[in-house]
């Protein structure tokens, strides 16, 4: 039986996990959360039974697996964990990482200028962008959520867990790595002008 999930659900599904996050800052239960969620990163989903109920509950029927990880739960999941991980060491008041609108090329973009190393940035970019799988795809964005982290720029989570879930089907991955290409080479000619 096939269970159709929109992208636009998974993209909703992260919003309203990011806004309790948001909400419950201060509390000693979000932060236990986050260093648990970034254990989690570069692994499977259901692999940590600890995060089970983090990224599973409330998930709707239709977007869990059967007796694997649904494109759903890898898109989530791994979304999670690398906003974790984006997070630490930053105020979850005054410092959180999920920027609307600051798409992953948009990102990498303002990353090559402000690190003047454009080169060895695209080629990462470029690894996460080629990426075989989501084991492969979340090894490469740990690397690039570490740099973001280092300089301090934000990254749309929504939009990611939508971009994830999307490429992991063969008919959208070429539009997914085009629309990083082109966000990547858009706001760099903007900042030039």
């Amino acid at each position: 039986m096939s269970k159709t999930v929109n992208a636009s659900d998974v993209g909703a599904f992260i919003n309203k996990k990011l806004a309790v996050i948001k909400n419950q800052a201060d509390t000693s239960a979000i932060r236990g959360l986050l260093a648990q969620l970034r254990r989690g990163v570069g692994r499977q989903p259901g692999d940590m039974p600890e995060l089970w109920g983090i990224f599973l509950q409330d998930l709707p029927e239709h977007m869990m697996g059967e007796n694997e990880p649904s494109k759903a739960e890898w898109a989530i999941y791994t979304s999670l964990t690398l906003f974790s991980l984006h997070q630490q060491g930053k105020e979850l008041k005054n410092e959180f990482m999920h920027k609307s609108e600051m798409s992953l090329g948009r990102a990498v973009s303002l990353l090559s200028r402000k690190r003047d190393a454009e080169s060895s940035i695209i080629r990462r970019f470029n690894a996460v962008a080629t990426s075989l799988d989501m084991k492969e795809l979340s090894h490469h964005m740990r690397g690039m959520v570490q740099l973001l982290r280092n300089e301090g720029i934000g990254l749309d989570y929504v939009r990611l867990a939508t971009d994830l879930y999307l490429y992991q089907f063969a008919s959208n991955v070429s539009s997914v790595r085009l629309r990083w290409g082109q966000d990547l080479y858009r706001y760099e000619k903007e900042e030039e002008q």
